[in-house]
């Protein structure tokens, strides 16, 4: 199983540079940051530096939109940060959630999703396609292979992440979820003819190794953002097309506030509790973590992506570094 880790972009440019080299040292093989450009900093100039701060990261965005972003603009970028990092480039895109509600705008459309994939693949990969009536290609990529992450739950996302994508972002950290998520996402892979494991899973979630009550208050946040995606879902879907352990605990949700996304202590989490916590989270003890991590191994995770944003960031890294990662890796070896 892969490590990667996602950062907020709210620390100096110092250190998003210091953590991110921490964490190609401590084994750490992907790194993503989040886009949301007005809470935030903006992710791609970030990316340069990061770019050339490390030699073995995969780099990308976890996520980006095709509404913020103009599909043909965010492949410019992704290929002229190809060129820079000799071709470390990722794509994580979804449908928009923190980026457009604080513009006062919805999610965009499936259908343009879909076609911002493959409009942002091509041009990367330095293909010809016709996009909104014209035709478009960058002469000048580097035409590297750009793999493309597609987070979403719902059941027309986990569709198109089979037919069209490389991964699935899945952001939950719970292993029976992530098996019906799974499934799902290998189901239609297999519907479209493609091979077996053809699609990665990821599972991105927060972990926080410590005390557990002060690890649970630390990621209590992350049940609260995942809540947003669950409430747009059992908007458009019958709640018997989803399962239930994902669309109960948002019973006793209130407003959320986007001004406090992703942020801990937030009172978006007031009514998270202490049990989703435990399944949406990795938390508690090293010997916790291995548990869990290892146990979302078996769930069918290729990539557990660390939302490191809890505090501590680098004992945090350091302690994964040192004795998490090792651990995991040797106990899906034998």
């Amino acid at each position: 199983m892969d490590f990667g880790f996602t950062l907020k972009p709210e620390h100096s440019i110092e250190r998003t540079l210091a953590l991110t080299e921490q964490a190609e040292a401590a084994g750490f093989t992907y790194g993503w940051l989040f886009d949301s450009h007005v809470l935030w900093r903006d992710p791609y100039p970030l990316l340069t530096l990061m770019a050339r701060a490390t030699t073995t990261l995969r780099l990308g965005t976890c996520v980006t939109n095709p509404a913020t972003r103009e599909p043909s603009v965010t492949a410019s970028a992704l290929a002229v940060l190809n060129e820079l990092s000799g071709g470390r480039m990722d794509l994580g895109i979804g449908r928009g959630d923190s980026a457009r509600r604080v513009l006062g705008k919805a999610p965009t459309s499936m259908k343009d999703l879909e076609t911002a994939v493959h409009v942002i693949r091509a041009l990367v990969e330095g293909r010809p396609i016709e996009y909104e009536g014209t035709m478009l290609q960058l002469p000048w990529t580097s035409g590297d292979r750009l793999p493309v992450w597609i987070a979403g739950y719902g059941p027309v996302a986990l569709r198109l992440t089979g037919r069209i994508a490389d991964g699935a972002m899945l952001q939950i950290g719970d292993p029976d979820l992530i098996r019906w998520f799974a499934g799902q996402v290998r189901a239609s892979a297999a519907e479209a003819g493609r091979e077996a494991g053809s699609v990665k899973i990821m599972a991105a979630a927060p972990a926080h190794v410590g005390d557990l009550a002060e690890a649970r208050d630390r990621v209590r946040w992350f049940p609260a953002l995942v809540g947003n995606h669950v409430v747009d879902l059992v908007s458009k879907y019958d709640r018997g097309d989803l399962p239930e352990e994902l669309t109960r605990y948002i019973e006793g949700r209130r407003a959320y506030d986007y001004l406090h996304h992703a942020e801990v202590g937030s009172a978006n989490a007031e009514f998270v509790s202490d049990e989703v916590v435990d399944r949406f989270c990795v938390v508690g003890s090293i010997e916790d973590h291995v548990a869990k991590l290892t146990e979302l191994a078996a769930a069918g995770v290729d990539q557990f992506n660390l939302y490191l944003m809890n505090g501590n960031e680098e004992e945090q890294l350091e302690i994964y570094g040192r004795q998490v990662i090792p651990a995991v890796h040797a106990a899906l070896r034998t």
